[in-house]
């Protein structure tokens, strides 16, 4: 019967797809291809409305079997996405957007500006204005390759000094990719969402250019309006900004006091910690101290010299000064039923001293103050240390029996 017919159809239909997504899962593309040119046929006879649609199927398994297939060529991708471009208008501009990325990917620049002039004069009905994000993504596509050819313009004026510069056309050429560059990143940076690349090249125009102040005000946006999603790297762009302005500390400690809220693990929290131990206020200081012993709390921190020895620095001047012991008290506390294993285990007391001696010597002192000369990590590093006969070992050892932590445990 036809509906035992449609039914069959349906069941073959579904297999065929579970058939790709297995091959697509283990990368077995030739198999894949081979079941995407069954199921291609099969769509001939196939009626069905679904939610996805079938040529949407067919472009984004085509997609990546094209990509990945060792006998797939260029040119066939090519080919294959100027067909996937006229089977649905709904998908035409992300289609065309895709394919700019596999151009961009194999290095054909003039290819991809040319597909996204042509996505940008793309028009058809109300279809136009329902895409209009999508229409964005290209204009703004089409400003990064812009920015791309006037960088390469400004680099290739720089190399040649003022000489260069009295070259008026290729200089009118660089300010004419400027100006197209600008207005298409300036757009696309004023809708709420994540644009990092956008926003770091717009403000790299505007600063060569001297716009300074239009520059802080993209960055401050970006960062502190609250329709944008919470975005680490916009308060790391503020503060290279700020510090490449040669702006106040007060004001860079407040753009890493939000990272740090944050990204607490961010490799700019030492630069944090630097700043904050340099403050004449006792309130930054002790920020200072809780910075550094966050950042030390995850595994990407374990083996950093740098922050080991900023925590040891700040340590032991607390521990000469008698000043502000408590501060100490309250950072461990939390953490010394966990750390002793996590960072002063003797097998990573022998790791540490065979790759890295520096660092054990750091970490070595933060563990004979926070734990006492009984600690294996400190027993085990001072003692490889004395026994290499190495001077500051020797005065490390006696500084944490001079400063027997019995407060802490």
């Amino acid at each position: 019967s036809s509906y035992e017919h449609k039914l069959n159809f349906k069941k073959s239909k579904e297999a065929c797809l579970s058939y790709i997504q297995d091959a697509l899962l283990q990368k077995q593309w030739k198999r894949a291809s081979e079941f995407l040119t069954c199921y291609v046929e099969s769509l001939e006879k196939d009626y069905s409305r679904e939610h996805i649609g079938p040529s949407e199927m067919i472009w984004r398994i085509g997609t990546e079997v094209l990509w990945h297939h060792s006998q797939s060529s260029m040119k066939e991708f090519n080919c294959f996405m100027e067909q996937m471009k006229t089977l649905g208008v709904k998908r035409y501009l992300k289609v065309c957007l895709e394919h700019v990325f596999h151009l961009l990917c194999n290095g054909q620049i003039d290819e991809a500006y040319q597909n996204l002039s042509l996505a940008e004069s793309w028009r058809f009905g109300e279809q136009t204005a329902i895409q209009d994000k999508e229409m964005k993504l290209i204009q703004a596509y089409r400003g990064l390759l812009d920015y791309y050819s006037w960088s390469k313009q400004k680099n290739i004026l720089l190399e040649h000094g003022e000489d260069g510069f009295s070259d008026l056309a290729v200089e009118q050429e660089m300010h004419g990719y400027f100006r197209k560059a600008a207005v298409n990143l300036k757009e696309i940076i004023k809708i709420p969402g994540v644009w990092d690349v956008f926003v770091k090249c717009y403000v790299d125009l505007l600063e060569f250019y001297g716009d300074h102040n239009e520059a802080r005000q993209v960055l401050n946006e970006y960062a502190y309006n609250s329709k944008f999603p919470a975005n680490p790297n916009a308060h790391v762009y503020l503060y290279q900004f700020l510090k490449r302005q040669g702006e106040s500390k007060k004001s860079l400690i407040s753009a890493l006091k939000i990272l740090h809220d944050i990204v607490p693990s961010h490799e700019l929290m030492i630069d944090f910690n630097t700043m904050l131990q340099k403050s004449k206020k006792r309130k930054k200081r002790r920020l200072g101290l809780e910075v550094i012993f966050a950042a030390l709390d995850y595994a990407g921190w374990k083996a950093n010299a740098k922050a080991w020895s900023c925590l040891a620095r700040q340590v032991k001047q607390i521990l000469i000064s008698e000043k502000h012991l408590d501060w100490i008290k309250q950072e461990w506390n939390s953490r010394k039923d966990w750390w002793p294993a996590f960072h002063f285990s003797r097998y990573l007391a022998k790791r540490n001293w065979q790759e890295n001696k520096s660092l054990s010597y750091e970490k070595a002192l933060v563990a004979g103050i926070l734990l006492g000369k009984d600690c294996k990590y400190f027993k085990y590093v001072s003692h490889q240390g004395c026994k290499a006969q190495l001077k500051r070992f020797r005065m490390l050892k006696k500084f944490v029996n001079r400063h027997n932590p019995v407060y802490l445990r």
